[in-house]
């Protein structure tokens, strides 16, 4: 019997076919940002949209992040369906006024009676010298302001899946690309930045966790780069006879408390990874959940691993100094699991 080949794309490519899936059947959909047009976004993100519907419907604007996504808030509330891009999230200092004050806002204080259904999406992530103003996550930093879906993708096929849901969600999303898991030429080249993508439009539901790999030793919780450094770590783990278990997040904004609670209540112990800082972060939030619900589940304490409390530095070896990879996540998880 023949297997049919596996389609594949990468990450900025998903995204990109994506939006235009959308446009296509939606003509409430458009796209604002800087250099989104004929460059196809500086991460890849709109490639080729231009070309096929046009600067009416793909719009450049000027380096002035208050007054597009002010803009694209007003399409919003009068039934436009617009995505809008912050180049790097970095950027969200000079216009968090319309973000969190006007996007997240606007829809509860108008008693539901004003949708928001737009989508922020902004470009994420370190590890290629980009220094302090352009290589953060800031998950928490979002996913602590009610108001806001906050979605981070970590294959293209969630990519694709979950931009789908978001622009046809009525609430404003913020989704978060990291540019690494894009697939550009000029980036560092990782396999998991390729995967396999329908043709077709399909939706990933957001606010739902994936267990990308089953185990009963241990649970490690990562989001975008710390799950595949997580599978990476895991794989090694293997070979000491420990089964970890790897959860995705993919949403922090709806959180999928379930099933980390189920995980960890199978496992009983738990390693919380992520890429943005460790106080007052994700990590500290997936620790209380599991100290809430599974605290006498639990045969070792808690254990995180995250960017300490320092900017991101511009000299590569500092900053693959403070970022979390695969073997900080295997040395941790054999110590936690000999505890």
């Amino acid at each position: 019997m023949q297997q049919t080949k596996q389609r594949l794309l990468t990450g900025n490519k998903a995204l990109a076919e994506a939006i235009r899936l959308e446009m296509e059947r939606d003509p409430n959909v458009f796209v604002m940002g800087e250099d989104v047009g004929v460059y196809g976004g500086i991460f890849g993100a709109t490639e080729g949209l231009f070309q096929k519907f046009g600067p009416e419907r793909v719009i450049d604007t000027p380096i002035s992040e208050t007054a597009f996504i002010g803009a694209a808030i007003g399409a919003a509330a009068e039934g436009m369906r617009p995505i809008v891009e912050l180049m790097f999230v970095d950027f969200f200092g000079v216009c968090m006024d319309q973000i969190y004050n006007h996007m997240a806002k606007i829809p509860y204080m108008s008693g539901g009676r004003v949708k928001l259904p737009m989508v922020l999406m902004t470009a994420v992530g370190g590890g290629y010298s980009d220094a302090a103003q352009h290589s953060q996550t800031l998950y928490a930093t979002f996913a602590h302001l009610p108001g806001m879906k906050v979605v981070a993708p970590s294959t293209p096929y969630d990519l694709k899946g979950m931009m789908i849901s978001a622009i046809r969600d009525d609430n404003p999303v913020v989704f978060m690309f990291h540019k690494t898991l894009q697939g550009l030429g000029w980036m560092d080249q990782l396999d998991a930045s390729i995967g396999h993508v329908p043709e077709e439009a399909y939706t990933v539901p957001l606010g739902k966790a994936n267990i990308v790999r089953e185990g009963t030793d241990i649970t490690i919780v990562g989001i975008q780069m710390t799950v595949h450094q997580a599978l990476e770590a895991a794989k090694r783990l293997d070979q000491q006879g420990i089964q970890a278990e790897v959860i995705d997040l993919r949403s922090l904004v709806p959180l999928d408390k379930e099933t980390i609670i189920q995980s960890v209540k199978k496992t009983h112990r738990l390693l919380v990874v992520d890429e943005d800082y460790l106080s007052y972060g994700m990590t500290a939030e997936i620790a209380a959940i599991a100290a809430e619900h599974c605290l006498y589940d639990l045969e070792a304490p808690v254990k995180r691993i995250a960017v300490p409390d320092v900017p991101i530095p511009y000299s590569r070896p500092l900053e693959q100094f403070v970022l979390p990879n695969a073997d900080k996540i295997f040395q941790e998880a054999i110590q936690l699991v000999n505890e």
